[in-house]
């Protein structure tokens, strides 16, 4: 949401705004145009981009689900300006089909998406356990955090930090994101929408794909000490892939599990697994971000 979001929105007014956003307009065959949200930090979320690409890619296919993504990030997007997304329908075979998408703003790319669709079908199943970790409920949201640490934060942030979101999150180990402290490259967190949503399989998985681009790029910082807050960072979603395995709900509680494997060359590769409460495997996450750190 904007900075102007009120700090008394409804959490069904958050999830509305949400689904909006998330809901691009065909103005063309195989080209549409996704919502802006002006009013935050400028650059425009890249989760926002991705759910927004995917949105279009579903819209261009009947009778099969999103079972992958690839994206690369190549600008910044402005959120002043609405994105296009023109659709390449690359494929389309009786079992699956493939997509390419093209973000465009201001008449150049930003983002660059591959998407495969799949026909329902049973088969063989096996998956990786769910962590062992504590249920939600008894966890503090990520905004309560903020707030007991409210006179620790940077004035010109407050606003940024502090205001009313559409997806709840519950890390499983809080961080201390203002003043970091070198780890191990792992964490955790339920999240969910704070509402519920429309019965729409196609928008569950926009928005975990949305989701998807929260928190993870800083668990390779975490080996480092460092953080998005830390003086002479520089940040940016590189690419990112989903794998989506099973249906899901995106308003009821799913955990996510990072990790990252290595960090090299200003680079950070990152990887998640998203589970449902019962411990079943419903997507793959990995992404690979920039994390150059400059003197200052």
């Amino acid at each position: 949401m904007d900075l102007n979001t009120p700090h008394d929105t409804p959490p069904e007014t958050l999830v509305a705004s949400l689904v909006t956003l998330l809901d691009v307009e065909e103005i063309d065959t195989d080209l549409f145009r996704g919502a802006r949200q002006p009013g935050g930090v400028g650059r425009v979320f890249g989760g926002q981009v991705i759910a927004q690409a995917l949105q279009a890619a579903q819209r261009s296919t009947e009778g099969k689900a999103a079972h992958s993504l690839h994206a690369y990030f190549m600008r910044p997007g402005d959120e002043n300006f609405p994105i296009i997304y023109r659709v390449v329908r690359d494929f389309e075979g009786k079992s699956f089909a493939t997509r390419r998408v093209i973000a465009m703003q201001r008449g150049q790319p930003i983002l660059n998406m591959a998407a495969s669709f799949q026909t329902p079908e049973e088969g063989l199943h096996h998956q990786d356990a769910m962590p062992e970790v504590p249920s939600p409920d008894g966890l503090l949201t990520e905004q309560q955090l903020r707030a007991k640490a409210i006179d620790a934060i940077p004035e010109k942030m407050r606003d940024a930090f502090l205001r009313p979101r559409p997806i709840e999150i519950r890390p499983v180990r809080p961080r201390n994101w203002l003043q970091p402290v070198k780890g191990e490259p792992f964490h955790q967190s339920w999240f969910r929408c704070v509402a519920p949503l429309p019965d729409d399989p196609a928008l569950h998985r926009a928005v975990l794909a949305y989701a998807s681009d929260m928190s993870l790029m800083g668990t390779s910082m975490i080996p480092h000490g460092v953080g998005f807050t830390t003086k002479g960072m520089q940040c940016a979603s590189l690419d990112h892939s989903i794998w989506l395995h099973e249906d899901f709900r995106a308003d009821d509680w799913l955990l996510y599990a990072m990790d990252s494997p290595w960090a090299g060359h200003a680079r950070g590769m990152n990887r998640g697994s998203i589970f449902t409460r019962d411990g079943r495997l419903v997507a793959s996450v990995a992404q690979e971000g920039l994390i150059r750190k400059r003197e200052v």
